[in-house]
C-alpha cells in the first residue's frame, strides 16, 4: 500500500509523478496530495518549487529566493505546512489515493507529509511517493516492508495505483458525458 519511485534526474520524478496524477484525475479518482512544478527563472537563479494540490485548486510556492550565490536549503517550511494541511484536509474528504511529491528533509525529520502518510496508511488510503537516492535508506527504514519499490514507467506506476484503489473499494467518481 506504499508505493515508491526514485529518480537520479532533476525534475524526472516530478514529470513522472503529474502525469500518473493527470491520467488518474482524468478518470475521475479522487486524489489528496501534491505535485510539483518547477518554475524557471532564468540562468542565474535557482528554479521556484510550487506544489498544485490535487484536492483543490491551489498552488503554492514551497521555496524560498536565498540570492544567487545561496547554498543552503531554499524550502520554505511555511509554505510546505500550508500544503501539508490542505492535502490533509482532501484525504479527510475522502481520498482514494495520496501522492506525495517527495520524502525528503522534512519526512526524515518527522514533519512535512509524513504524518499525512501515517494517516492515510492507517485509514487503509494507499500512497505513493517519490525519493531520491539520497534518501532511499532511511525511507526504507521508515516504511519497512510496507514499502514497494517501483519503475519510472508511467502506464506501470497508473497501474499500480489503480489496483491498490481497487484493493481497498475505491471507485472513480462519475464523468459527466457531455
Amino acid at each position: 500500500m506504499l508505493g515508491y519511485v526514485t529518480g537520479t534526474g532533476r525534475g524526472e520524478v516530478d514529470s513522472l509523478l503529474r502525469d500518473v496524477a493527470d491520467r488518474l484525475q482524468a478518470e475521475g479518482w479522487p486524489l489528496a496530495g501534491a505535485v510539483q512544478y518547477n518554475v524557471e527563472t532564468g540562468p542565474e537563479s535557482k528554479c521556484h518549487m510550487d506544489l498544485q494540490v490535487l484536492s483543490g485548486t491551489e498552488r503554492v510556492r514551497i521555496s524560498q529566493d536565498l540570492g544567487a550565490l545561496s547554498r543552503g536549503c531554499r524550502l520554505d517550511p511555511q509554505g510546505l505546512e500550508r500544503v501539508v494541511g490542505l492535502v490533509s484536509a482532501g484525504l479527510q474528504r475522502g481520498a482514494a489515493l495520496l501522492l506525495v511529491n517527495k520524502f525528503g528533509k522534512q519526512e526524515l525529520e518527522g514533519r512535512g507529509f509524513r504524518p499525512v502518510i501515517g494517516e492515510a496508511l492507517s485509514s487503509g488510503v494507499p500512497v505513493l511517493v517519490a525519493i531520491n537516492h539520497g534518501n532511499l535508506d532511511a525511507f526504507l527504514g521508515f516504511a519497512g516492508d510496507l514499502g514497494e519499490a517501483l519503475t519510472q514507467d508511467p502506464d506501470a506506476i497508473a497501474d499500480w495505483c489503480r489496483a491498490r484503489m481497487a484493493e481497498t473499494s475505491a471507485q472513480p467518481l462519475a464523468r459527466d458525458a457531455g
